[in-house]
C-alpha cells in the first residue's frame, strides 16, 4: 500500500479522534437523552450526522457532524424526487405506445407489431393490459408479424449492479431502471393448499417460466407467518424455472415475490400473455429495436401517472425500482453527447440544480437516486438545506404529502406511534446493513415546523432507528 495513502488513513483517523469530544458534547448540549441512547446501543458519537434548521418560526439551527459525506440510504430518494418536481415539473407524464408500419386486413395486422416505452416508472400489468384492450377495440385480433420493442428511450448503466446481503438476484427490490421496464419486472408466486393437495402457480403467467411444485401438504392448523417454504429459481434471461420446495398447512395460502427474466424477455412474455388473454395472437417471433420506424402508424397509446403522483410511491413505501426509473427519467430528459449513460446525465444535472439553489454539490454522489447503492454520498447539511429549499419551492405541498407520515402510513407506519410527533412528522426512512436515517419534516411543541437530517454510518447501527426517533421527539419536546 503506499505510503502516502497510510498517511492519509492515519490522519483521518487522528482528525476523527480528535473529533470525539466535540461531537459528544455537542450532542449532550442538544439532548442528554439522545446521547444515553447511543450509548446504550453502544454507537459512538461520531457515528451520527445530525442537521435541524427551524423553517417557519424561532429556533436555532443545529449541525453536528453535519459536513461529513455519509451514506444516506433511501433517504436519497427525497434528493431524487424533490428534483424530478422541479426540473420535470410535477405534471410530467411517459407515454407508452403501440405502432405498426403494416396494414390492417380485417381483424388481421399483417406487418410488424411496437412497443415504445417511455420510461414510465410505474407501468403495471393492469396498465398494459388497458393498453391493449384499446388495440382489441381497434378491430385488431391477430397479428402477422414481429413484436418489437423499443428499447431506445433510456440508456442505463449496464455495469452498476447492487448485491443485497442475500446474495439473492431474484429480490424484487433489486430490478435495474430499463427502458422495457413493465410491472417492475416482478413474480407473485401464490402457493395454496386445499383437499390434501398443493398448487403452484404464477401471477402474470408467462409461458417462458416454469413451475415445480414440490411442497408437502401438512394437516390443517392455524396458517404460518411465515410458511416453511424455499424457492429456489434458476434464471437464463429469456428462461426461468421456480422451484417451490417445503409444506404448509392444509386450506393455506402463501406468497412470494420474485424478479426473472432479462427486461425484453419478461416484457414480451407479459405482453403476449395478455393479448392472449383478450383472444388476440402473435404469428412472428420477438425482437428489439433502436426506435420505432419513421412513418409508423400509432395504433394505441397510454399516458402514466404524473411526477406528483409518481413520488408520493416512491417516498411513502420507498420503492427502489421506481426511484431508479425516475432517476435515469431525469438523465434521459437532459442527456448530452458526453453522458456515458443516463445515470451521469442525471447526476450532472442535479449537481447543476443545486448550484442553482445555492447548495454546495460538493461530497453529493448518485449512482441512480434510490440509495440502494454502497456509493452515494451527501452530507446531513446538503440535505437539510435542499429540505429548507423543498420548504420554499411552490411544490412544497406535493413533495412534503409524498413522505411516510410519523406512525400512520408507509414505512413510518409502525414509528413513533404513541408519542406526541404521531402525524405530526413527514419524514423518509433510510437502512442498509451499515446505514440507518431519517430525513424531513417534523412539528415542534409550539407547531412551528423544522426539517430534520439525522444519518448514522456504523458497522453495526443496532437500535439506531430508536435513536433516530428521539432525534425527532426532542426536536418536538424541545419547542426553542
Amino acid at each position: 500500500m503506499p505510503a502516502p495513502f497510510l498517511r492519509l488513513v492515519a490522519t483521518v483517523g487522528l482528525l476523527s479522534v480528535l473529533a470525539l469530544p466535540s461531537y459528544a458534547s455537542n450532542l449532550a448540549q442538544f439532548s442528554p437523552k439522545l446521547v444515553k441512547a447511543m450509548q446504550q446501543h453502544k454507537l459512538p458519537a461520531d457515528a451520527l450526522s445530525l442537521a435541524i434548521v427551524p423553517l417557519d418560526g424561532p429556533g436555532q439551527a443545529r449541525f453536528i457532524g453535519a459536513d461529513v459525506p455519509l451514506n444516506p440510504a433511501s433517504t436519497m430518494k427525497l434528493v431524487t424526487t424533490y428534483a424530478a418536481l422541479e426540473l420535470l415539473g410535477p405534471t410530467h407524464r411517459w407515454a407508452t405506445r403501440l405502432y405498426t408500419s403494416g396494414t390492417l386486413d380485417g381483424d388481421t395486422l399483417q406487418g410488424d407489431l411496437y412497443l415504445q416505452l417511455g420510461g414510465d416508472p410505474k407501468l403495471t400489468q393492469e396498465r398494459l393490459w388497458l393498453l391493449l384492450r384499446d388495440l382489441r377495440s381497434a378491430g385488431i385480433k391477430h397479428v402477422s408479424g414481429r413484436l418489437l420493442l423499443d428499447s431506445s428511450h433510456i440508456r442505463p448503466n449496464v455495469g452498476q449492479s447492487f448485491k443485497d446481503d442475500g446474495n439473492d438476484p431474484s429480490r424484487p427490490f433489486l430490478v435495474d431502471a430499463d427502458s422495457l421496464l413493465v410491472n417492475f419486472k416482478s413474480l407473485r408466486v401464490d402457493v395454496r393448499t386445499r383437499s390434501g393437495q398443493s398448487f403452484v402457480s404464477i401471477e402474470p403467467p408467462l409461458a417462458n417460466v416454469q413451475v415445480d411444485n414440490a411442497v408437502q401438504v401438512k394437516p390443517a392448523s392455524t396458517c404460518p407467518r411465515w410458511p416453511a417454504l424455499r424457492f429456489e429459481t434458476q434464471d437464463q434471461g429469456q428462461q426461468a424455472r421456480i422451484r417451490v420446495v417445503g409444506s404448509l398447512p392444509n386450506g393455506c395460502l402463501a406468497q412470494h415475490y420474485v424478479s426473472l427474466l432479462d427486461h425484453a424477455s419478461y416484457t414480451s412474455a407479459l405482453l403476449r400473455a395478455l393479448w392472449q388473454e383478450l383472444g388476440g395472437s402473435i404469428g412472428g417471433e420477438n425482437g428489439l429495436v433502436a426506435s420505432v420506424p419513421p412513418g409508423a402508424q400509432l395504433l394505441a397509446y397510454s399516458q402514466s401517472e404524473d411526477v406528483a403522483t409518481v413520488i408520493r410511491d416512491i417516498n411513502k413505501f420507498s420503492n427502489n425500482t421506481m426511484a431508479r426509473q425516475l432517476f435515469y427519467g431525469i438523465g434521459a430528459q437532459f442527456r448530452q453527447a458526453g453522458d456515458a449513460h443516463d445515470g451521469d446525465a442525471a447526476e450532472r444535472v442535479i449537481q447543476q440544480w443545486f448550484r442553482s439553489k445555492q447548495i454546495s454539490p460538493q461530497a453529493l454522489v448518485m449512482e441512480n437516486g434510490s440509495g440502494l447503492s454502497r456509493i452515494e454520498r451527501i452530507s446531513a447539511r446538503q440535505m437539510a438545506n435542499m429540505l429548507q429549499s423543498a420548504w420554499q419551492s411552490p411544490y412544497a405541498a406535493e413533495f412534503i404529502a409524498s413522505m411516510p407520515l410519523a406512525g400512520m402510513d408507509g414505512t413510518l407506519r409502525r414509528r413513533l406511534r404513541g408519542t406526541a410527533v404521531e402525524g405530526q412528522a413527514h419524514m423518509k426512512t433510510g437502512s442498509l446493513n451499515n446505514v440507518r436515517a431519517l430525513a424531513g419534516y417534523t412539528r415542534d411543541a409550539k407547531h412551528h415546523t423544522w426539517a430534520v437530517v439525522a444519518i448514522i454510518n456504523h458497522p453495526r447501527p443496532w437500535g439506531a432507528s430508536q435513536i433516530l426517533d428521539t432525534v425527532v421527539e426532542e426536536v418536538h419536546r424541545q419547542a426553542r
